[in-house]
């Protein structure tokens, strides 16, 4: 593997890899010293041309508990203000030395293209393409719920995938990359996936993709889920009209307190609830259901640290392809 890109790209055992990796890298931060000499000497470059808190603070966490040196970069205040391309940034970056560059950016397909040219060599690494793709968010969502998944079965989450689990999916899938990733890379380990939403949200094409559709979430519900994902209704996306109004939005599709209700009430007593953030709270999620026991929110922020350090740590330090790598050598050597 020589960029993370797209969830599209990894087979089974690519996924389970980084997962795997992943494990041993939480194991990591729950140590009084939450550091590996990994990658001393490397430098990663956090290249974000969209806002973002939880994804940025994230990489740059993963990798400076790999001991990388971390420059973050941001389009505003910076000369892509003033007109500078993607070409002419990704030329300074390489000659200041980068290893890799993590990149956010409002245009689909704009990691791919700084992958495949010769502007910069380095492992690049997709923060979210415009309503592209985000796999290091569909990682850490499967890295939630194979955990889950393997406690329910009473069973040890590593080298397990997520055969079986029933997920749905619900709310903007239209304007959503993590959608688009979680779908491929769930069906990859297993899982069967449902997309819930009104049809003006739900993409052209969508019937093609390794998943079922429902515009009824209720239905889905009743029908029994193990994981439920609320996505974040992106209203800076939208320039029409994609649903009447607010409430009438939440009342169909958003997880209010009634539905919280409806798991108990179906028998669903080990449904998690999951959101990527940021949430609308009121409109795609109740505060209820937020806060709730069954919520993963806060455990899907700490496993992203893990997941984009094994993502790290296997492009630039693996020093062969994912499906080589064996996860031994992540702590060897190093005192627990």
């Amino acid at each position: 593997m020589k960029h993370l890109l797209s969830t599209q790209d990894l087979s089974r055992r690519d996924a389970l890899d980084i997962l795997d990796t992943a494990e041993e890298m939480a194991r990591v931060g729950q140590r009084e010293v939450k550091k590996l000499p990994a990658l001393r000497g490397r430098t990663v470059v956090n290249l974000f041309f969209e806002d973002s808190t939880r994804t940025r603070i994230s990489f740059e966490a993963a990798a400076k508990r790999l001991s990388a040196d971390v420059i973050n970069f941001s389009a505003k205040g910076s000369s892509v203000s003033k007109g500078e391309s993607l070409k002419d940034t990704a030329q300074t970056l390489a000659a200041i030395g980068a290893d890799a560059v993590v990149i956010r950016h409002w245009a689909s397909g704009a990691p791919q293209r700084l992958a495949n040219t010769d502007w910069i060599d380095a492992k690049i690494l997709n923060a979210g393409d415009g309503t592209h793709e985000h796999p290091t968010q569909a990682l850490l969502d499967a890295f939630t719920m194979r955990r889950h998944w393997a406690k329910l079965a009473g069973t040890d989450s590593a080298g397990t995938d997520l055969s079986g689990m029933r997920v749905a999916i619900a709310g903007d899938v239209l304007h959503s990359r993590v959608a688009r990733s979680n779908v491929w890379l769930l069906r990859t380990l297993g899982a069967r996936v449902t997309l819930v939403a009104p049809p003006t949200l739900l993409p052209v094409g969508v019937e093609s993709w390794p998943c079922e559709v429902s515009y009824d979430l209720d239905a889905t519900l009743e029908a029994g889920v193990d994981s439920m994902m609320m996505l974040r209704v992106q209203k800076e996306r939208m320039h029409d009209s994609f649903f009447p109004s607010a409430r009438e939005y939440s009342r169909r599709w958003g997880f209010d307190d009634a539905r919280l209700d409806a798991l108990d009430r179906h028998g669903l007593k080990d449904t998690i609830i999951m959101h990527p953030g940021p949430m609308n709270r009121g409109l795609e999620i109740s505060s209820a259901a937020a806060d709730s026991p069954r919520s993963t929110v806060l455990d899907q922020v700490s496993n992203g640290v893990s997941v984009r350090m094994a993502a790290l740590y296997l492009l630039l330090a693996g020093g062969r392809d994912v499906e080589d790598h064996s996860t031994e050598a992540v702590t060897e050597g190093i005192p627990a």
